[in-house]
């Protein structure tokens, strides 16, 4: 019986079947194989033939490690060669993040290792955190070859640690300069985007220039990158030097600045917060400008920490800002012997006299001279040696503000000069058709007033000061420079000699005659240097009389002057922030030009001044970082995370200033006593006090009634 319903079938596998099916699958594989060897030796000569040079030079490099030599910036020099910026050796380790896999344990090894106290690691590690990964951050530099040695011994404990040997920028006068050169630092993301990714600029050690003249001519002091060549272990653990290129060091750049000059002034500023600029009257060159109190640059330069950050910008006083370029201050009675130009070339004759009371009533106001008693006769050379206000009320009057404005921008004010600098604030020289412009508001006669006497709306930056002044001693274009070249011969000014000879003898009483700045005497023989006294208000009356009370609340001080009388060598001027009036400035000027004709009589003087103040500039901005790093909690406000960042808001607040200085012009104070008298002149009586001001709301013009009192600015 069938169970299935179909005989069940079985094939027979012969051996001869058996050996065909191997010989096939032999053949397969066989010509796979041979497929694959033919393929491999094609590549294997496509590699040694075609790709020979790019594979030598992969196998060399893990061989052989290159790294670029940042290159030695060029020198920044005086007028005679010396360096107000240089080189010098130096050990330095950085950390480079993206290389240090823990971060926490390799900077507390440096840590121990450096001796680094608890406010510069914090700053390590926040710099660390900061970094974009890639840069190199400065772990320390000026360090001893100990300390060098002993991290260089741990490197293999040190994943991402590179110290190096090179050289580091340095500032010998140290804060003196800091306005003026600027600092160096590491290229920040930006930069580097900037620059096209140059790996120059995250070169571990190599920074660029950040601020003042060190970024104007980055360029120039760049220099080449050199290079280095070593063999290294798979480790990275360098076996010996095969080769090295020198680098080609940048370009120096050499100023007008006289560096001793620079330095002296500085210092003799003294506790003061204030700015020294001294022309030379003959090529226009910049021989100083001192900006006090300041920043150490080599601070900058090796990564200011957030201590002396916090220290720097909580001060008062703005050490972060340049006061001779972006200072802006009323001029105060500094402008009458410019104004005086402008009454002779309106035609005033100067012996046409006044009688100074102690006031003179304009409108429905009186406007008060700062000596209550009065000059009695006044004609223009009395009115400028003894800085009587009435006088100028008087004859600005009938002359109009114009002309006064006019001869004020010929004098310099309100002019930007051409130099390599960042940015400057001009200031303000007003006049009719500005204020309807501006404010959208008629002149009115107080206006006139106000700007005769240097106050109201004028503002002045020092440098502008500094060049009136030696446009007024040699009639000429006087216009400053700050790069070393020949001398250059400035066209006359639109100035008549004979109105120049007088005003300037004017001038030469201020100081040598019955004038208000006897002090200001040169105690060398044959020397008489000539000058004006200044004092610019800033706060009404209802906050300070100007002399005493908070820092803020006090008058500025100022004076411009030149010397020798008889044929001006230099010119210039002082400004003192603050300084309770003019009697803070020109004794400053008077020491300034005593050591500009013999330098061992002004630093005798200065010596024994520096004595009394806890030492020079450098020693108290040392001892000053001590004792505020000892005091200070975990509170101190860090570092901006790019150091540009702290200038643009310095900047922004010297704007603000310039704004408010401007806005609070039209309020009504009275002028301050601007002088120190003349030991053989009477003294100043008891300042007017002001009267009661009301506003008449109609016009937006401030007045007062009829008594004392003067509408001029905060």
């Amino acid at each position: 019986m069938r169970r299935f319903g179909k005989k069940r079938q079985s094939s027979i596998l012969t051996q001869t079947m058996l050996d065909n099916a191997f010989d096939r699958r032999t053949f397969v594989i066989g010509t796979a194989m041979g497929g694959v060897g033919v393929l491999l030796a094609a590549r294997m000569g496509y590699i040694a033939i075609a790709e020979n040079e790019k594979y030598k030079l992969e196998s060399e490099s893990n061989r052989v490690n290159l790294s670029l030599i940042p290159p030695r910036r060029g020198w920044i020099l005086d007028r005679n060669g010396a360096p107000l910026a240089s080189n010098r050796a130096d050990f330095r380790v950085d950390i480079i993040p993206d290389r240090t896999p823990d971060p926490d344990k390799t900077l507390e090894q440096l840590t121990r290792i450096l001796s680094l106290d608890k406010n510069q690691a914090a700053d390590v590690r926040k710099a660390f955190d900061d970094s974009p990964g890639f840069q190199p951050v400065e772990v320390a530099s000026g360090l001893k070859y100990e300390q060098f040695a002993a991290v260089s011994v741990r490197l293999p404990d040190l994943p991402g640690v590179v110290p190096q040997r090179g050289f580091s920028r340095y500032y010998p006068t140290g804060p003196s300069v800091g306005h003026l050169i600027g600092y160096v630092g590491a290229a920040n993301a930006e930069e580097f985007k900037e620059q096209d990714r140059n790996p120059l600029l995250v070169t571990p050690g190599y920074k660029i220039g950040k601020d003042g003249l060190e970024k104007q001519f980055e360029q120039e002091l760049r220099g080449i990158p050199g290079g280095r060549r070593v063999e290294v272990t798979a480790s990275g653990r360098i076996v010996r030097d095969l080769e090295t290129r020198e680098d080609i060091q940048g370009d120096p750049v050499q100023l007008t600045i006289d560096g001793p000059l620079q330095d002296y002034a500085a210092r003799r500023i003294g506790l003061e917060s204030g700015s020294v600029v001294v022309l030379d009257c003959e090529s226009g060159d910049i021989l100083c400008m001192a900006s006090m109190p300041s920043f150490d640059p080599n601070s900058f330069s090796q990564g200011i920490g957030r201590v002396e950050y916090a220290m720097l910008s909580e001060d008062e006083r703005v050490p972060l800002r340049n006061k001779v370029l972006k200072g802006l201050y009323p001029p105060g009675s500094t402008v009458k012997p410019m104004v005086s130009m402008s009454f002779l070339k309106a035609g005033l004759d100067p012996d046409e006299s006044v009688f100074c009371g102690g006031g003179l009533r304009v409108g429905n106001r009186v406007f008060g001279c700062w000596n209550r008693r009065g000059h009695g006769m006044v004609n223009m050379a009395k009115g400028i040696y003894q800085s009587c206000d009435v006088y100028f009320y008087h004859f600005a009057q009938r002359i109009g503000m114009d002309p006064i404005a006019a001869m004020a921008r010929t004098c310099g004010m309100g002019q930007q000069f051409d130099l390599p600098v960042a940015s400057q604030f001009y200031g303000t020289v007003p006049d009719p058709a500005w204020k309807l412009k501006k404010y959208g508001r008629e002149w009115q006669t107080f206006d006139t007033v106000n700007a005769t006497i240097g106050q109201g709306y004028m503002l002045a930056n020092p440098l502008q000061l500094a060049v009136m002044a030696g446009r007024l001693a040699t009639g000429r274009h006087l216009a400053p420079n700050l790069l070393k070249k020949e001398t250059t011969r400035f066209a006359k000014a639109d100035f008549n000699e004979e109105h120049v000879r007088y005003v300037r003898q004017a001038m030469s009483d201020v100081v040598n005659g019955p004038g208000t700045a006897g002090r200001a005497r040169l105690p060398i023989p044959d020397v008489m240097m000539a000058g004006k006294t200044g004092t610019a208000q800033v706060v009404g009356l209802n906050l300070s009389n100007g002399k005493s009370g908070p820092w803020k609340y006090r008058d500025h001080g100022l004076f411009i002057f030149f010397a020798p009388f008889d044929k001006p060598k230099y010119a210039g001027a002082v400004v003192i922030e603050h300084g309770g009036g003019s009697g803070a400035a020109y004794p400053i000027a008077r020491d300034v030009m005593t050591f500009l004709f013999d330098p061992a009589k002004g630093m005798d003087a200065l010596r024994s001044m520096e004595a009394q103040w806890g030492g020079t500039a450098q020693q108290r901005l040392d001892a000053r970082y001590r004792a505020y790093a000892a005091a200070a909690g975990e509170s101190v406000k860090p570092v901006p995370a790019r150091d540009e960042d702290i200038f643009d808001q310095v900047e922004a607040e010297a704007r603000i200033d310039a704004r408010r200085q401007e806005e609070i012009a039209g309020e009504t104070v009275r002028p301050r006593n601007d002088t120190q008298p003349h030991e053989d002149s009477p003294p100043p009586s008891s300042i007017i006090d002001p009267a009661p001001v009301a506003t008449d709301a109609a016009a937006g013009v401030p007045t007062t009634t009829p008594g004392t009192g003067t509408p001029g600015p905060q």
